[in-house]
């Protein structure tokens, strides 16, 4: 059987869980992620994880901060005046809000941190920087270049 390596397509099933166990992401119910390996479309450990395997084949993979979103960077976590943000949005501690930068059509997601009468302090880091991530992978169909993906039917 063929083992998944760079340049496939790949389908997988996961769960994402925090090092205490927190889920934070699963395609249960969903289909299949599928992406290229080694495309730079997942996170280095994720694509290293399933590098290797094969149709069927299920595994259980650590993932330091180093291969994941990195470390959390204090230069994206910043203050701003309350009076910067409109009142018709409602702020609470741990709500995304996305923000617009001049000259980039492309919002950037932002987590309110703190609140206090006169300002908001807002972190632009991944929400899962600073994280080693702990993933359940399961490697249902490949797509071998120039061949159809062969998935695997559920068990």
């Amino acid at each position: 059987m063929a083992q998944a390596q760079s340049g496939d397509t790949v389908q997988v099933h996961y769960k994402g869980t925090l090092t205490d166990g927190t889920e934070f992401d699963s395609s249960k119910g969903r289909t299949p992620l599928e992406f290229t390996l080694g495309s730079g479309q997942v996170i280095k450990g994720f694509d290293d994880g399933i590098t290797g395997m094969e149709v069927g084949d299920s595994k259980t993979i650590h993932i330091p901060v180093e291969q994941a979103y990195g470390p959390a960077n204090e230069q994206m976590v910043f203050k701003l005046d309350r009076s910067d943000i409109p009142d018709e949005i409602p702020l609470e501690v741990g709500m995304t809000l996305n923000m617009h930068e001049d000259g980039n059509p492309q919002p950037v997601p932002v987590i309110v941190r703190a609140l206090s009468d006169d300002s908001v302090t807002l972190d632009a880091n991944h929400p899962l920087a600073g994280q080693d991530l702990v993933f359940d992978i399961e490697l249902v169909g490949i797509k071998q270049t120039g061949i159809p993906v062969t998935p695997v039917p559920p068990i």
